[in-house]
């Protein structure tokens, strides 16, 4: 062994470059010369290598660029990844929101179709007749006196232990903060005052014009509100940002206020205040959820059962007449069109300031279809102009705007029509209006443009289909100004900030679960399908065949291949395993049910109904006992298979009804029903 100081002289030196101010030259000893030749070589020693090229030193700006490169790569790879999440999210959101509209209006077009038809069916004419008939059949003075006797206030005495706000006429600016503060507290008016409060509201709304007539030359400006759906966080906010109503800060309210949202009442009955407070300068129009038909559907008329209830009769019959009375648009200074829905083609303001809106109790179910009794089910052939009179007030509730030419029936929601720009520069010239304001359709930022810049939509109830969903927003409209757009997003205190990839993902997982619970309900169609292209039973298909399958039978258009990898699982070679389909969700009954084959199909059938079933109960019902017969039951379950196309066996249905009677009282209570079916989380069955 040599020692450090030593080198060998029988092999050349091998160069090496040193490293930069890091590691020192090698430095010969001075008592030995260095050599002036290099030795020769032996038979044991290599030649050796070339010198590496000296690399010129990078400047600092250089590496600073691409860093910068690599940065924006990322985060344009990442931005995309996000947007296209998003994108697929909120699509699946809009699917279901309007499948279930769909599903409401192909309904009631049923019950039309069935009462202009002659019905050989009792049991049918029955259901319909039921539903249809509203729970007044006077008219006129009789109605009107009918109405306030069995909604007057002074009917309902307010008990000595409520703790609530305290409302007496006249009602004034004092008992409208008061409201507010009370509703924040989670405080529950007591119903003598909802009753004072709305007859109050009745009796403004009566002496108003079709077409509110809004200036801003006193104000100088008028702050357009759109669709909150009884979202009580997204009306603070707003008060907040913009200021509480008065006679110098007006508010037209769009419609939609109530439904969907769990605090509607509270929602309604502030605007319904400051209405009362400010006549002249709060406006009220009617969205296409002010109406009892969907009310049944979309959670209000639950909310009021729940909340009021030996009382609900008393205000769901008045609602259902306010409604009728709310002002279906307005016009500012002259020029400016605010409806919730939009225009159609036939849109003309002459023709709007004529009807006469209180006969519309529901847009849906209008009077000209609603059978005097149960023996009455059957009506005559409708006249056009009865027809053209119906399809104003319904465009102007229920239309949306679309980038094409052309008016055509509005396939996707059921109802109004889609309207093009040509439709636009039509409508708008016609009535030398410069601008079209409208609701009812959630925008992810709050608002958006379309027909460049001459329709603007507004939306105001932010996390709408989850938290994180959408911002809300509201437009102020200034003299002689563009409008102005201020955007918001009602936040729980509880909630904490969620970073902008946080957010997107909670809203993908909440849409991937609304799916999931789809898959479950319709697991028996959707399993016969499979079948039919396995005939092997190899519990594989391709991917193209499972996407056909679940687009055709779920009847929802969606980027079935992009959600593939969070919905079903795939072998190694890329065929999808179609059991993994239901690995997350399932739908699980009452101990008291037995779950044979053909019953589990039956109860998949009657839960992915379960919205319009409760529908035509709650319609059924009408004194709101939330009981109907057994017989009653099994008519409208037997119904619904008919209109939805499949059949569903009586005897079938009457012994599930008998289960699902779960203190054997011989009626069904709706509560009962709700608690036989449940959708449970049963985890990946397939990875576990």
């Amino acid at each position: 062994m040599l020692s450090e100081g030593w080198k060998c002289f029988c092999c050349p030196q091998i160069l090496k470059y040193p490293r930069r101010s890091v590691v020192a030259p090698i430095q010969h000893p001075p008592s030995e010369p260095a050599p002036s030749q290099p030795l020769p070589q032996t038979e044991h020693c290599s030649p050796p290598p070339p010198p590496r090229p000296v690399r010129p030193k990078r400047k600092k700006s250089d590496i600073t660029l691409a860093a910068v490169v690599i940065i924006q790569t990322w985060f344009r790879r990442r931005r995309a990844l996000y947007e296209m999440r998003r994108k697929t999210a909120w699509t699946i959101y809009q699917n279901i929101e309007y499948a279930g509209e769909q599903d409401q209006l192909k309904l009631y077009n049923f019950f039309l179709e069935l009462m202009q038809a002659v019905t050989t069916n009792p049991h049918d004419a029955q259901v319909v007749a039921k539903v249809l008939r509203r729970n007044s059949s006077l008219t006129g003075l009789a109605e009107e006196l009918d109405l306030k006797h069995l909604t007057t206030p002074e009917a309902i005495t307010v008990e000595s232990s409520y703790r609530g706000p305290h409302i007496h006429t006249p009602i004034h600016k004092g008992h409208f903060e008061a409201l507010i503060l009370a509703f924040q507290r989670g405080e529950l008016l007591h119903a003598h005052y909802v009753l004072l409060i709305l007859h109050e509201l009745r009796h403004i709304l009566k002496r108003l014009p079709n077409v509110n007539i809004v200036s801003t030359h006193q104000s100088r400006y008028v702050t357009v509100v759109g669709d909150l759906h009884g979202s009580l966080a997204d009306l603070m906010v707003i008060f907040h940002k913009n200021g509480l109503p008065s006679n110098e800060n007006p508010y037209i309210f769009n419609g939609d206020i109530v439904d969907r949202g769990f605090q509607s009442m509270e929602v309604f009955l502030l605007i319904s205040v400051a209405v009362i407070v400010y006549p002249n300068n709060v406006y009220l129009n009617r969205g296409n959820h002010e109406d009892h038909v969907l009310n049944l559907r979309y959670g209000f008329m639950k909310e009021i059962i729940y909340k009021y209830k030996s009382h609900a009769t008393r205000l769901l019959r008045l609602f259902e007449n306010i409604y009728s009375w709310l002002p279906i648009a307005s016009l500012i200074d002259d020029h400016i069109f605010v409806a919730h829905g939009g225009i159609s083609d036939i849109t003309d303001l002459n023709k709007i300031n004529e009807i006469k809106r209180q006969k519309y109790i529901s847009v849906l179910s209008p009077n000209f279809i609603i059978p005097a009794n149960e023996d009455q089910f059957q009506i005559s052939s409708i006249s056009d102009e009865v027809l053209l009179e119906w399809r104003q007030i319904l465009d102007l509730l229920w239309s949306d705007p679309k980038q094409a030419d052309g008016c055509e029936p509005n396939t996707y929601r059921g109802g109004g029509c889609y309207w093009g720009p040509d439709v636009t520069e039509k409508i708008l010239q016609k009535h030398n209006w410069t601008l079209l304001i409208r609701s009812h359709e959630c925008k992810e930022e709050g608002f958006g443009y379309s027909h460049d810049k001459k329709v603007l939509t507004i939306f105001s109830a932010s996390n709408y289909y989850a938290v994180g969903s959408n911002r809300g927003a509201y437009v102020k409209i200034i003299t002689n100004q563009p409008p102005i757009i201020i955007q918001f997003m009602a936040t729980r205190a509880t909630h904490k900030t969620l970073t902008l990839w946080e957010r997107v993902s909670y809203v993908e997982d909440q849409a991937i679960q609304n799916l999931a619970e789809k898959f479950s309900v319709n697991k028996s169609r959707l399993m016969k399908e499979f079948a039919l292209v396995d005939p092997g039973n190899t519990g594989r298909i391709s991917v193209n065949a499972w996407c056909d399958i679940v687009s055709h039978v779920l009847d929802l258009q969606l980027p079935w291949r992009t959600l593939r990898a969070r919905l079903v699982d795939t072998d190694i070679s890329g065929m999808v395993i179609y059991e993994s389909t239901f690995r997350s969700k399932e739908l699980r009954f009452t101990s008291n049910i037995s779950t044979n084959p053909r019953r589990e199909s039956l109860c998949q059938a009657i839960y992915r109904n379960k919205d319009l079933l409760e529908t035509v109960f709650r319609a059924i019902d009408k004194d709101n006992s939330g009981v109907i017969s057994m017989q009653e039951f099994t008519e409208v379950c037997s119904f619904l298979g008919k209109h939805n196309g499949s059949k569903l066996d009586e005897k079938q249905i009457m012994d599930l009804a008998a289960s699902i009677d779960l203190n054997k009282n011989g009626v069904i209570d709706f509560n009962e029903f709700l608690e036989a079916f449940r959708i449970v989380d049963v985890g990946d069955r397939f990875q576990n």
